[in-house]
């Protein structure tokens, strides 16, 4: 299959950081790749301030013109967000498809949703993000499903039916409802069964998917592109010392994510929110992982998520070619392919967790199998052993400080 050839536009505003702005093209240029189109071009300009009516200013879009004609391009993406009116003046000016950084990623959500809720979650995303962006389109635009930016909602004709468009917003809406409802309800019991819970969060493509599988020996998909997981997969484990927890892989979180995304997103999001620890994953090998850790970590605090313990863990470790400075603490540096770095990643959040959770001491009789097995599976025991005068199992080790040890024991 051909691959669709891309221009790409960008502004950068005078109060921009270049170092920013450019790993935002870059990242641009990946989602593109992801996409499946090639990049021809990227142009760029200058300026005090976004243009209101053609984003960019009159020269460029000239020039452009002149590399579209010139390359045979087929599609021209923005870097940033554009409003309904410049994505129509853009559109004639150019006479072929333009979209928008948030529609590209959008487009690959799309393709990349597995479930019924995240298929769901990113229709809802498109049609709030394309209903004001309906009028005067353009015949590339009349049908969905032709090329980048244009799969999702199937094939209905967007400009002439907004009524059709808002209704089916609603019912979406309404099934997700009921969709989260039982996420809850699945979630609650979770809880009341007291299982230790730990989430894998980080940028798109630090290798949360790759960890995942490593840990749980499962099949999630693991590919060197952005988005490779879209919906939030979990799995038991063990821990070294017996200490079953449960493990999920999430979304990679990413710069400048579209509004209408992370609100689609919120349920899928809350699995992070819920979760007793987390583990986030870093590229090491990226020149830009510290704009990468600064993006997560402002998303977390979005979601409420900042307070919950974390373990920050530099993947890629054999893709480094130079000294990485670890800017957050604690953290580990591995590389997810590699047996014995996973186990020194299990044995370093063992180690955390004793340090946040209490010390105890008890001595259980050989007839308690019961509570002997939960305190294999629901605490990090330290030592076990059987004292031959006593008769009794001499237990030391770490438990939840809201789990006390009685109430395990009248369990």
């Amino acid at each position: 299959m051909t691959k669709e050839k891309i221009v790409i536009i960008a502004v950068r505003k005078a109060d921009q950081d270049e170092e920013r702005f450019t790993s935002s093209i870059e990242e641009l240029k990946s989602l593109s790749n992801t996409a499946g189109g090639e990049v021809i071009e990227v142009m760029t300009q200058k300026r005090e301030r976004i243009h209101p009516a053609t984003y960019i200013g009159s020269g460029k879009v000239t020039e452009i013109n002149t590399v579209i004609d010139e390359l045979d391009i087929d599609l021209v993406i923005s870097n940033d967000e554009l409003s309904p009116g410049q994505l129509r003046n853009l559109a004639s000016l150019f006479g072929i498809r333009i979209i928008d950084r948030s529609q590209l990623i959008l487009d690959i959500f799309a393709k990349r949703a597995r479930t019924k809720e995240g298929k769901l979650q990113v229709e809802l995303a498109q049609l709030e993000y394309m209903l004001p962006r309906l009028r005067g389109q353009g015949t590339e635009m009349s049908r969905l499903g032709a090329g980048i930016g244009t799969r999702g909602p199937g094939e209905t004709k967007l400009e002439t039916d907004q009524r059709h468009i808002r209704r089916r917003i609603y019912e979406i809406k309404q099934r997700l409802q009921t969709m989260v409802k039982q996420r809850e309800q699945y979630r609650k019991r979770r809880k009341t069964n007291d299982v230790f819970q730990i989430a894998i969060v980080g940028y798109t493509n630090a290798g949360k998917s790759t960890l995942f599988n490593r840990l749980t020996n499962s099949r999630s998909l693991e590919e060197d592109q952005l988005f490779a997981t879209l919906d939030p997969l979990t799995r038991q484990i063990k821990l070294p010392s017996g200490l079953e927890i449960l493990i999920t892989d999430t979304v990679g979180f990413l710069q400048d994510l579209p509004t209408s995304l992370i609100a689609a997103f919120k349920s899928t999001l809350e699995e992070v929110t819920e979760a007793d620890f987390l583990i986030h994953m870093v590229d090491g090998s990226d020149p830009d992982l510290h704009q990468q850790q600064d993006t997560v970590i402002k998303l977390l605090e979005e979601l409420d998520a900042d307070t919950i313990p974390m373990l920050t863990v530099y993947n890629k470790k054999d893709q480094m070619n130079t000294a990485m400075i670890p800017i957050n603490h604690p953290n580990i540096l591995i590389s997810a392919l590699q047996p014995n770095d996973i186990d020194r990643l299990l044995q370093k959040i063992e180690a955390l967790l004793k340090t946040e959770w209490g010390y105890y001491a008890v001595s259980i009789n050989p007839d308690q199998g019961k509570l002997l097995l939960q305190l294999e599976q629901q605490t990090i025991i330290e030592s076990k052993q059987f004292d031959e005068t006593d008769q009794v199992y001499q237990i030391k080790g770490y438990m939840r400080k809201h789990i006390p040890l009685n109430r395990l024991i009248e369990e």
